[in-house]
């Protein structure tokens, strides 16, 4: 990467942290420091799109309001990482490890969304007017940010967010999807036809791709072959024509395509801060322990180490609170060969990875959509390998030791919690690794494989989870949810701001009116239909 232009981008990305801050979502539209038109021109463009990926990834270092390591930890480990059970809570007061609502927490994610990242690239826009090529990444990267947002809340904030004035009109989740796959669209039709292979406004500030043309497109492709599999239950028609359309173009094949966001001193990654030994306090769960060991997978030992009291890989049952009859020696903790802190600044973020895209092939072809020339079972096994590779697993008998694994999930060592409370203490998973003879069988078997596969990034694996229905998890302990279709189970939604009711009323009781359901977290959000 080019030093110089790196370096200059550090400098304006510190300015346009503090351009972009605002105190409140009611300042987002008439927020005088945001750059204007006049001010922004094609040499502040690489700082702008620095500025709008790292904002864009729910990350953020202390360069702003409420731009800090806790809002990460706040939005992301105390919602969709607790949700889909990726890590547990030792802190017994964590209402959201209970399917708890803290208004607190979740504003500071939606803030800080909607008064930086918004801005960043919006002004990323203005930069690159004009410049076809930048604008299609761009594109890309606004479907990426948004998909996450809107997956977690239902209709927000999009087609005017950012744009002026202070009610702020709320987007359908369809009208939504349908401008997600035009952008995609488009954007492929682009970069496909670009007489260049890089994206030069932005070479030396992309820290994902450093402009790369091509990484770009397949990376927006892959996009596309997601969100097709999201609207499959709502649209199939749409849904095959979108992920048909996707795969012919070209997604991501091998890990050179993955997305990481390069991390540096003042793009940190959060996770690291958070998740080790000295972090915020997270854990093993009981629910990757009985599938990790059940399945002898190697990936046991690369993402957690045992718990000090006696070496044992013992997750701990999310949803616990103050039902415990276990210390913190006794539970497996993170590996801080991976996720310590001293970390932060090396440890690129993990975005989209090339496994889940073969994990969502072979669900097509198991939908009867044209995936390619391959099958559900190469797909779904290739997948496996690839998220092997990923995490340092390179042995390939080893691999296909595992692939043709007919073990299954195991009852986890603090199983006697969940019947002191009751609960069922069968292990939620009941089919192997190797290949099933039944369809209902082989797409339980690419939910779990894409949910080990996409571990850590909770915010995909929450809305996939909620799209396939698979059953992955042990229920909670305890919970202080009451809505139906959550109780003791999964999500459904994050529920709108305190601050929205009372500064843009009228907009969010129109959103609840395009929700179909009232602002609690068992409404499902558009596509979650089943």
């Amino acid at each position: 990467m080019n030093t110089m232009k790196y370096n200059k981008g550090i400098l304006l990305v510190l300015l346009a942290f503090l351009f972009a801050c605002t105190d409140d979502f009611d300042e987002i539209n008439t927020n005088p420091n945001v750059l204007t038109a006049d001010q922004l021109d094609a040499t502040l463009a690489g700082a702008s799109f620095t500025n709008a990926l790292y904002k864009g990834t729910h990350h953020g270092f202390w360069t702003g309001v409420q731009d800090d390591i806790g809002t990460y930890g706040l939005i992301t480990y105390l919602h969709s990482t607790l949700f889909v059970h990726y890590q547990s809570a030792l802190p017994a007061n964590w209402q959201t490890d209970r399917n708890g609502i803290n208004d607190g927490w979740r504003s500071r994610g939606w803030t800080r969304f909607y008064t930086l990242a918004v801005p960043a690239l919006n002004n990323t826009y203005k930069a690159i007017e004009g410049n076809a090529e930048a604008t299609a990444i761009v594109d890309i990267w606004k479907v990426f940010m948004y998909h996450k947002v809107t997956d977690h809340w239902g209709p927000v904030p999009y087609s005017q967010a950012g744009q002026g004035g202070v009610a702020v009109p709320y987007d359908s989740q369809e009208t939504m999807y349908a401008d997600f796959f035009e952008k995609l669209k488009n954007a492929n039709a682009v970069l496909s036809s670009a007489s260049s292979s890089t994206a030069s406004v932005f070479t030396g500030y992309d820290r994902i791709y450093n402009g790369n043309i091509e990484a770009w497109r397949k990376f927006g492709n892959s996009l596309r072959l997601r969100l097709a599999l999201r609207i499959s239950d709502v649209d199939a028609s749409k849904a095959k024509t979108e992920a048909e359309a996707a795969v012919a173009a070209g997604v991501m094949e091998v890990n050179g395509d993955n997305a990481y966001y390069e991390v540096s001193e003042v793009t940190p990654n959060n996770m690291n801060f958070i998740t080790g030994h000295n972090g915020w306090g997270f854990t093993m769960t009981a629910s990757m322990e009985s599938i990790l060991k059940g399945y002898n997978d190697p990936r046991l030992a690369i993402w957690f180490s045992p718990a000090p009291v006696d070496g044992e890989f013992r997750g701990q049952p999310n949803g616990g609170g103050t039902v415990r009859s276990w210390v913190k020696e006794d539970i497996a903790a993170n590996n801080d060969a991976i996720w310590g802190s001293d970390l932060r600044n090396s440890k690129a973020i993990e975005l989209m990875m090339a496994a889940e895209s073969f994990f969502n092939r072979s669900e097509g072809a198991l939908n009867g959509w044209n995936m390619g020339a391959g099958t559900a079972q190469g797909y779904y096994e290739k997948g496996i390998e690839l998220s092997m590779n990923q995490w340092g697993v390179t042995d390939a008998a080893a691999i296909a030791d595992y692939t043709a694994g007919t073990t299954k999930p195991v009852e986890p060592n603090l199983v006697a919690e969940y019947a002191a409370v009751g609960l069922s203490t069968t292990p939620p998973v009941q089919v192997s690794v190797s290949w099933a003879s039944s369809a209902d069988d082989q797409r339980t078997q690419i939910a779990v494989q894409k949910y080990l596969a996409l571990y850590p990034e909770s915010w995909e694996a929450w809305s996939d989870l909620r799209r396939t229905d698979a059953n992955i998890l042990y229920p909670l302990l305890t919970t202080e949810n009451t809505d139906a279709n959550v109780g003791r189970g999964l999500m459904k939604r994050l529920t709108y701001l305190p601050n929205e009711y009372s500064t843009n009323t009228d907009e969010v009781t129109k959103a609840i009116s395009l929700l179909g359901g009232p602002d609690v977290g068992g409404t499902k959000v558009w596509w979650d239909v089943k």
